[in-house]
C-alpha cells in the first residue's frame, strides 16, 4: 500500500502567507546540497527564507535526531523509531515551521512527512498510510506547498555516501531496505496532482539546481497571491 498523502486536505487548513518547500529522496540523493543551493539563490534575490531539516530544527528535535540516527543508542524498534520521528516533527511544525510561514517567510525543509512514510512505513514495514496519518496528526495538517523528490539510483547514492564518510543508522541499512525506500518515493510522485515533483538528481550540483529551480519557480511566483 502506498501513502495517501497529497496536498489537498479533507478539511480547511490555515492559509499562511509564506511558502513551504520540502526536499525528499533517499540517502545520497543530494537533498541537503540542493536545499542549501535553493536557499542561497533566494537570498541573492532578497527573499525571506529559512532553511531547516528533519529530524531536528528545534532543540528537542536535534536531541531526538541524535537518538534515532547516531550509533550506540541501544536498540530502537520500528514503532519506537516512528514515534520518535513524529515527536520531532510535531515540535518542528509547531515551534518553527508554522511561525515562519505565518511571518511570510519561505521555509525550505530537508525531509518531512514523506520520509517517514518511505523509511518507517515502507522500509520498516509499518505501512505508509499509517505513518502518514500519524505525521498529519502530529503536525495538525501542516503540509508543504511543493515537495521536490530527488531521484538517483541506489548504486549512485551508495557511492555518494561512501565519499562523505561515516554512515548513520539508517544509511547503514542494507540495499534491500534502501530499495524499498526508493520505490516508495517513486510511487509518491506517480500522481501528478499530489504536489510532488520528481527531479533527476544525477549530474553536477549546479545542473540539478537548475532542474530544481524550474520545478519550484512557478510556486514562488504565486507567493503572496494565494
Amino acid at each position: 500500500m502506498t501513502s495517501t498523502l497529497s496536498y489537498s486536505r479533507d478539511s480547511p487548513a490555515p492559509q499562511r502567507p509564506g511558502t513551504f518547500i520540502v526536499f525528499e529522496g533517499g540517502d545520497g540523493s543530494g537533498k541537503s546540497t540542493q536545499a542549501r543551493l535553493l536557499r542561497d539563490r533566494l537570498l541573492e534575490l532578497d527573499r525571506p527564507v529559512t532553511l531547516t531539516r528533519e529530524p531536528g530544527g528545534t532543540d528537542i528535535g536535534e536531541r531526538i535526531r541524535a537518538l534515532v540516527l547516531d550509533h550506540g543508542q541501544g536498540e530502537i524498534d520500528a514503532h519506537t523509531e516512528a514515534l520518535l520521528y513524529a515527536a520531532s516533527r510535531a515540535a518542528h511544525a509547531h515551534q518553527l515551521i508554522a511561525p515562519k510561514l505565518d511571518a511570510g517567510r519561505i521555509v525550505i525543509c530537508d525531509r518531512y512527512i514523506d520520509s517517514s512514510a518511505a523509511y518507517q512505513g515502507a522500509g520498516r514495514g509499518l505501512g505508509e498510510e499509517n505513518i502518514t496519518n500519524l505525521s498529519r496528526w502530529a503536525t495538525e495538517e501542516l503540509l508543504p506547498d511543493i515537495t521536490v523528490v530527488l531521484s538517483v539510483d541506489v548504486a549512485d547514492a551508495r557511492r555518494r555516501m561512501a565519499d562523505r564518510g561515516a554512515a548513520d543508522r539508517l544509511e547503514s541499512e542494507p540495499d534491500e531496505f534502501h530499495l524499498k525506500v526508493q520505490e516508495s518515493f517513486r510511487s509518491l510522485t506517480s500522481d501528478a496532482t499530489s504536489g510532488r515533483i520528481r527531479v533527476d538528481g544525477t549530474g553536477e550540483p549546479h545542473e540539478v539546481a537548475a532542474r530544481v529551480w524550474e520545478a519550484v519557480a512557478p510556486v514562488l511566483r504565486e507567493e503572496g497571491t494565494r
